[in-house]
């Protein structure tokens, strides 16, 4: 008998057990789920052995599927709704986010650092926006902020609070999607939307305009940046998931992280959409500087709250 025969006769009747509690997939008892918890994580050792060993395509072809089916029993996704919604974004979301810290500090290092840099760079010499942004782009953002600027009426915002979804969303999607090139291209998304938005602000500040950038973005900007740096710590996530498979293949390593990657994408497009009803509803209103930086302050309190203490008293 060789490796694989030997293999495979040793761990036969424990699969196919597995492979019978999957066809109850109706049934929820407690013991029904210990034990195919159980047998999931032996099932997972068995594939990794597999891999290490060089077996055959039809074994490991097998273990994945067989692995996978499992996985999405015990964690795949319920339904998405009232109660389990909320709890997610209540507290599986911001769970989510402090326990894959090290992605959502390497995303805000990405996008925070070049726009620092850009920032300071216009500050320092205005002509550094020339080497970013071509001129006649950055004239129209003069026309655009300048100080004789109108006031957006109010019969306009709901047409502008879909348009500001549809551009956030957009620009978190490629954050987040091209995370499937090895997370290299969320790492170019996170530096390029960073590098573009500290150009703008540092300009207009250059320029004399950034008190009105300010007052448009103060609402609303702890969200949608906070998105934005969400959706490429799922990017890297998933980028990560497809380098270092732990000896699965890479799709089931994505299987492993996909719950991972549901939670952090949901709550993206949460802080998008939230940020999405602000831009459109409050940030062009023309309420008093304070009132708008005193709401802002408020924003970034209630969104450093959700992140840093959601979830921390629910198992």
């Amino acid at each position: 008998m060789n490796d694989r025969d030997a293999f495979v006769a040793q761990r036969r009747s424990r699969w196919s057990r597995l492979d019978r509690l999957l066809s109850t997939a109706h049934r929820r008892d407690p013991a029904r789920l210990a034990e195919l918890a159980s047998l999931y994580r032996a099932l997972c050792a068995d594939l990794a052995r597999a891999q290490s060993l060089g077996l055959g395509e039809d074994v490991r072809s097998y273990l994945d599927q067989l692995a996978g089916r499992a996985h999405n029993h015990l964690y795949g996704s319920r339904a998405v709704g009232g109660l389990h919604l909320r709890r997610l974004l209540a507290a599986e979301f911001p769970r989510e986010v402090r326990q894959g810290w090290p992605f959502f500090l390497a995303a805000n290092l990405l996008f925070y650092g070049p726009m620092l840099l850009a920032v300071v760079g216009c500050l320092v010499d205005v002509g550094f926006a020339v080497t970013v942004l071509p001129e006649s782009q950055l004239a129209g953002l003069e026309d655009i902020w300048g100080d004789d600027r109108a006031v957006r009426p109010a019969d306009q915002d709901p047409a502008m609070a879909g348009f500001y979804v549809w551009n956030n969303v957009g620009i978190a999607f490629r954050c987040f999607a091209t995370g499937a090139l090895a997370g290299l291209g969320s790492v170019f998304y996170l530096v390029y939307n960073g590098l573009i938005l500290g150009t703008v602000k540092g300009y207009l500040f250059a320029v004399g305009y950034g008190g009105n950038l300010l007052d448009f973005i103060a609402g609303h900007g702890p969200w949608e940046l906070t998105g934005i740096v969400v959706s490429g710590t799922a990017g890297l996530r998933m980028g990560w998931a497809m380098v270092v498979t732990g000896g699965r293949t890479r799709v089931g390593s994505l299987r492993e992280a996909a719950p991972a990657l549901y939670r952090l994408v949901v709550g993206a497009v949460a802080l998008l959409l939230v940020a999405a009803v602000i831009e459109g509803f409050w940030s062009a209103t023309p309420m008093p500087s304070v009132a708008k930086y005193s709401f802002g302050l408020v924003q970034v309190a209630i969104v450093a709250a959700w992140l840093g203490l959601g979830g921390r008293r629910t198992p």
